[in-house]
C-alpha cells in the first residue's frame, strides 16, 4: 500500500519534473477561446448579451480587444468585466492592447504601453489577465529597422512592468513584420531584440501563412516562445481571405500537433470579417475544433 510520505515524495518528484520539461506542460485542452474583435459589433451594443451567446455556441475562454483608449473593459471596470465573465463560465487569460505611438485628435492614447501602461497593467490584473498583447502597429509605426530596434525596447520596459504583476507581455503578429528590410525581417529583429523572459508571442496563423512563413520552422527555431495562438483559417481562393476554421487551406492538425514545442497554453479563434452572422462563423469554427482539434 502507498504511504502518505511515498505518495508526497512522489508528487514532489512530479511536480519537479513539470518544472524542468516544457514537454510535460501541455496546453489546457479544456480552453477553446474566441478573440472578442471577431463579435466586436455586438460586443459594443450588448457585452452581456453576447459573452452568454458565445457561452452557449460552447467557448469557454474569451481575449478582449477593447482597453485601448476607453481604460475600461467594454465600458465596465475590471472588476465587473470580471465578474460578468465568471457569470457565464468564461475566462479571460489574454487581452489587447496598443503601442501607443499614433496619437487621436493630436493627443497620445492612454492605455497603451507608451501611455498610462501602469493603470493598464493593474487593471488587466484586476481582471484576472495573465497576458497582455501588443496587437498591432500602425503604418506610422512600423517604420525602419532601427525603428524596430526601439520598438523591441519597448516592449522589454513593458514586459519588466507586466512581470511585477504576475503577467506575460507577448506581441501579435500580422503579415508587414515578415517584408524583408535590407535582407531582414522586422520579426526576427522583434524576436532577437526582446528578453524571450519579458516578450513572447501570440502567433496569428493566418498572417504568418499569408506572408509565406511556416509556423513550424518557427517553433523548432525559438521553441517555447509561442503561449498564445490565433487561430484563423485562409480561404483557397487567389484571394487568402478568412474564413471558419477547418473550411481553408492551413493545415491545423499538423500545427496542433507542435503545439507543446512551440509552448503553447491558449489559442483564440478569430475571424476578422464573416459572410454572414460572425455568431454563425464562430459557431462552424468551434464545431471543428472540437471534432477535430482538441
Amino acid at each position: 500500500m502507498t504511504s502518505r510520505r511515498s505518495f508526497l515524495a512522489s508528487a514532489a518528484l512530479l511536480s519537479a519534473g513539470l518544472l524542468v520539461s516544457p514537454s510535460l506542460l501541455a496546453y489546457n485542452k479544456r480552453y477553446v477561446g474566441l478573440q472578442l474583435y471577431t463579435v466586436r459589433d455586438a460586443m459594443e451594443k450588448d457585452p452581456a448579451g453576447t459573452l452568454a451567446k458565445l457561452a452557449k455556441i460552447g467557448y469557454n475562454s474569451v481575449e478582449g480587444a477593447t482597453y485601448t483608449g476607453s481604460q475600461k473593459f467594454y465600458g465596465m471596470t475590471p472588476q465587473a468585466f470580471a465578474a460578468l465573465l465568471k457569470q457565464n463560465g468564461l475566462i479571460m487569460p489574454s487581452s489587447h492592447y496598443r503601442l501607443g505611438e499614433e496619437q487621436m485628435k493630436g493627443e497620445a492614447v492612454q492605455g497603451t504601453i507608451l501611455h498610462g501602461w501602469d493603470k493598464a497593467v493593474d487593471d488587466a490584473a484586476a481582471a484576472g489577465v495573465k497576458y497582455m498583447v501588443c496587437a498591432y502597429l500602425s503604418e506610422a509605426e512600423r517604420g525602419n529597422l532601427e525603428h524596430y530596434k526601439y520598438i523591441a525596447e519597448q516592449l522589454n520596459k513593458a514586459g519588466e512592468r507586466c512581470q511585477k504583476a504576475g503577467i506575460q507581455l507577448c506581441y501579435h503578429n500580422h503579415d508587414f513584420e515578415f517584408k524583408a528590410q535590407d535582407g531582414k525581417l522586422p520579426y526576427d529583429l522583434l524576436l532577437t531584440g526582446t528578453d524571450k523572459k519579458l516578450v513572447q508571442m501570440e502567433l496569428d496563423l493566418y498572417w504568418v501563412t499569408k506572408a509565406g512563413h511556416d509556423p513550424l520552422a518557427l517553433f523548432k527555431q525559438h521553441p517555447g516562445r509561442f503561449p498564445l495562438w490565433h487561430v484563423k483559417d485562409m480561404d483557397k481562393t487567389p484571394q487568402k481571405a478568412f474564413t471558419e476554421v477547418g473550411n481553408g487551406s492551413i493545415d491545423f492538425k499538423k500545427i496542433f500537433a507542435h503545439a507543446d514545442e512551440a509552448g503553447l497554453k491558449y489559442f483564440f479563434v478569430e475571424q476578422d470579417s464573416t459572410p454572414g452572422s460572425p455568431f454563425d462563423s464562430v459557431t462552424k469554427s468551434i464545431n471543428y475544433i472540437k471534432k477535430n482539434l482538441v
